[in-house]
């Protein structure tokens, strides 16, 4: 092993070692349930903005947008930064603070599902029960998706087998989560989106002092046609430019849509200390996401610019996500410091991973011991306790089983899941926080619709209808909307207990 090499393992593993620390800190100051899964509703205005996004974006933020502007220029990576950025703001705005309000009114809510249960006087439990099943179905693949991302990093640094790499980095973060829960988890997902930031601040500098400058990036840029415009793209395999559709302006920009339904970036929301700080905590997190996107849309053109400078191999296809892993590679053989940045750079982008598999991994586990089983499992306050962390550990070892294969397609799922979580829960959340006349009947024929039209638009209509082959949110979203309004106007109005408690929450949010 090059000194490199153990510089760059010496960053990780102090990293590695403060994740852990911070879930052992943590484990002290949960007591039940609440404090769990929700952390007992006392995150401050900076962890509240800061895990919300760090849990959002993922290695996708240091791997996947870069590696798609380097690919094929800035339409693409381009309108889904614009579509996030809107998403991500509009959700603070009008959401993050009625639903602190709600959840909080409403029984005391302390998940998603369990919250439109309480909200529509649904004492069967179906819409609770319904959304855990969803939360399951999408949540599961995703984190294992995760604990892959995290193998194969370590696995091609070190020449370590996949599976050996992957499961040690499951144990981490099973273990600081399992400890800490839902607080261990926000708190490492503030400190990793520090080093996410740190790790977009290095490569940014070092990738453009490479390359020659600012000058040198963008005059190569402009010379390759369609490469640096949001109405085109460019085709690095015949060198030409095609139109970019609108379309798929359309598609990219319905990412937005997403964040509605995102239930680990609701959860922030309602877990804030005081709801009157979520205005510090938009304009922060706002910032953050604006500025992250572009600097990793850049991050592809400058990375293009040391290819063309001779520092750094062309990459293809999928490989050019790996843009940001080969820059820290590069930046390691300068010496012994540059070394340890670009350990940093690499933890940023298993920070990136971490932090959202974490959040992925309590809200799964959730959704089975609160949501499906937390009538049967009410027992004292201790065994509660286990049963949320066993379940948690069971929810790992299926996630651990799917990653397994190294060359599964689980990473298509990150996109699909996305939509699923935004069609099955976006609309059902707005119109509960924004429509009284909504009633239990509605949510659940959104809810089921959404996710239904999610599988059948991927599966069944994108690919055998040329003109209807765009990003499945979309419709799933539209649909599901139009079945809350159809079947809530056909059915039973809310009774008044409901509509007085809508009210209520109507009032104080005009506090």
């Amino acid at each position: 092993m090059t000194t490199s090499h153990i510089c760059i393992m010496i960053a990780i593993i102090v990293y590695l070692g403060a994740m852990l620390y911070v879930g052992y800190l943590c484990s002290k100051k949960n007591n039940d349930t609440s404090d769990f899964y929700l952390g007992g509703r006392k995150l401050g205005p900076l962890v509240t903005a800061m895990s919300a996004e760090a849990s959002d974006m993922s290695s996708w933020l240091l791997m996947g947008l870069p590696g798609l502007a380097y690919l094929s220029g800035i339409a693409d990576a381009g309108w889904t930064a614009i579509g996030l950025a809107i998403g991500t703001y509009l959700n603070w705005k009008i959401v993050a603070k009625r639903i602190r309000l709600y959840t909080h009114i409403a029984g005391n809510s302390i998940t998603l599902p369990s919250f439109f249960s309480n909200r529509f006087r649904d004492n069967r439990h179906i819409l609770q029960s319904i959304g855990a099943v969803f939360i399951v179905i999408f949540f599961i693949p995703y984190t294992a998706s995760g604990f892959a991302a995290c193998g194969k990093l370590f696995s091609s640094l070190f020449g370590v087998k996949y599976l050996t790499a992957m499961i040690i980095s499951a144990l981490v973060i099973v273990a600081y989560t399992t400890l800490g829960g839902f607080l261990a988890a926000s708190t490492t997902d503030f400190i990793q989106s520090i080093i996410m930031s740190i790790a977009l601040i290095i490569v940014f500098g070092f990738g453009v002092s490479v390359a020659g400058g600012p000058s040198a990036v963008i005059d190569h840029a402009k010379s390759l046609p369609g490469y640096l415009t949001m109405m085109t793209t460019y085709d690095p395999v015949t060198g030409t430019e095609a139109a970019y559709p609108v379309i798929n302006i359309v598609s990219m920009l319905a990412w937005g849509l997403g964040y509605f339904g995102m239930p680990h970036i609701l959860l922030r929301f309602m877990a804030i200390e005081d709801e009157k700080k979520l205005s510090l905590s938009r304009k922060v997190a706002t910032t953050w996401v604006v500025i992250s996107l572009a600097v990793a849309v850049l991050i592809g053109v400058i990375g293009l610019g040391m290819t063309e400078a001779g520092k750094l191999e062309m990459l293809q296809g999928s490989n050019s996500e790996t843009i940001i892993v080969k820059i820290a590679d590069l930046l390691s053989t300068y010496g012994v410091l540059p070394a340890l940045l670009g350990g940093t750079i690499l933890a940023g982008i298993l920070a990136s991973t971490m932090s959202t598999a974490d959040s992925q991994l309590l809200a799964a586990s959730s959704a089975v011991s609160s949501d499906l089983f937390g009538a049967v499992l009410k027992k004292k306050r201790q065994e509660t306790m286990l049963t949320d962390r066993v379940t948690l550990l069971l929810i790992a070892v299926i996630a651990v089983i799917i990653a397994r294969n190294p060359d599964s397609s689980v990473f298509n799922i990150v996109s699909f899941a996305w939509a699923g979580f935004g069609a099955v829960f976006g609309p059902v959340v707005l119109f509960a926080l924004f429509w009284k006349r909504t009633n239990w009947q509605g949510a659940l024929a959104g809810m089921i619709s959404g996710g239904v039209m999610v599988f059948v638009w991927k599966y069944l209509v994108r690919p055998n209808v040329a003109f209807l082959d765009f990003y499945e949110l979309l419709p799933a979203f539209l649909i599901s909307c139009a079945m809350i309004i159809l079947v809530s106007l056909t059915t039973k109005a809310p009774s008044k207990e409901i509509t007085d408690e809508f009210e209520f929450v109507q009032k104080k949010m005009a506090e």
